[in-house]
């Protein structure tokens, strides 16, 4: 399958870092981090514009499967790969991870997933998808709502160079780049992901993140270990996700700052499920016992920041 997604990349060796945009946005959102990731990422990365985003085409029928196919055809099949992604991109990263696209994912890491959706919550979406392209008589009109639907408004500038890969101008006019049949996606099924991931998992929020709760992680992780034997909630199973509770500090618009995500004082995250059947990639991991590793390890390092994280946070 050839995808055509327009791809930004960097740095070379392994582990390879798969960096996913949420909804609306593009891989230009993880420009500002191109320094950071020559600093503290020992491998090559590459940040990709998901289907129907930025430069890459739309998909004729939107799914977290088909998104993560799309990615699958852009990231080699002999690396170790960990995939960061935000939102929308959280959920791809997992679906990338269930071992149906022959990529080698050693780790996810899922920032402000909506974990809870309501009717009211998917019959926006559904009538979203069904709207024609909105078309704007200036640029500024689209910039400031490309910020707001991808979730930037206040984290850059309308001018920002970034917003332009989310623009499209024609005739005069402006609109969003993103093809609004992507809003048909709808709701993930995050048991089912996470009971098929072959990587370990964390799921992350900042502590004014409006996209998810404390209580709904909370909920999801009881759910999912209620799915499993006793036996499987073991953590020295290889593969398994991350149960204690860490800090992250990371932010989507590509600043790291000990406040945590996206303009959010305190990134928090939840690790969820075990995989039932590791795959070899995930065995590996789970002997090197590093980032991202099992809950009897007290200590870890985020590969970006450097920065030592356990139960007790930083």
């Amino acid at each position: 399958m050839e995808s055509g997604l327009r791809v930004h990349e960097g740095g070379s060796g392994e582990p390879l870092l798969v960096l996913l945009h949420g909804l609306g946005a593009t891989g230009d959102v993880w420009t500002a981090w191109s320094p950071l990731l020559a600093r503290r990422w020992p491998g090559r990365w590459l940040a990709p514009d998901l289907p129907g985003h930025g430069g890459s085409p739309a998909l004729r029928v939107y799914s977290f499967d088909g998104f993560a196919a799309a990615v699958a055809t852009v990231v080699p099949r002999s690396t170790r790969v960990v995939v960061l992604g935000h939102s929308l991109g959280g959920v791809v990263a997992m679906a990338l991870a269930s071992g149906k696209f022959s990529v080698p994912v050693e780790a996810v890491v899922g920032l402000g997933i909506k974990v809870a959706w309501s009717d009211e919550d998917l019959d926006r979406a559904s009538a979203a998808a069904g709207r024609p392209v909105t078309w704007f008589g200036t640029r500024a009109e689209a910039a400031e709502r490309y910020l707001r639907l991808s979730g930037l408004a206040g984290l850059i500038s309308a001018d920002d160079p970034t917003v332009d890969a989310g623009l499209r101008e024609q005739d005069g006019r402006w609109r969003l780049a993103m093809d609004p049949g992507a809003f048909a996606v709808g709701a993930p099924d995050m048991t089912r992901l996470l009971a098929r991931s072959v990587a370990s998992v964390t799921l992350a929020r900042g502590e004014n993140d409006p996209m998810n709760t404390d209580d709904q992680l909370a909920a999801l992780r009881a759910h999912t270990d209620a799915s499993r034997s006793r036996s499987q909630r073991s953590c020295p199973e290889p593969g398994a996700v991350d149960l204690a509770s860490q800090r992250i500090s990371m932010t989507p618009c590509g600043v790291v700052r000990r406040a945590g995500l996206a303009g959010n004082r305190r990134a928090r995250s939840a690790g969820m499920a075990c995989a039932a059947t590791p795959s070899a990639a995930s065995r590996r991991a789970a002997r090197r016992n590093r980032w991202p590793g099992c809950r009897r390890q007290e200590t870890r390092t985020c590969p970006l920041t450097s920065r030592e994280s356990g139960p007790g946070g930083p």
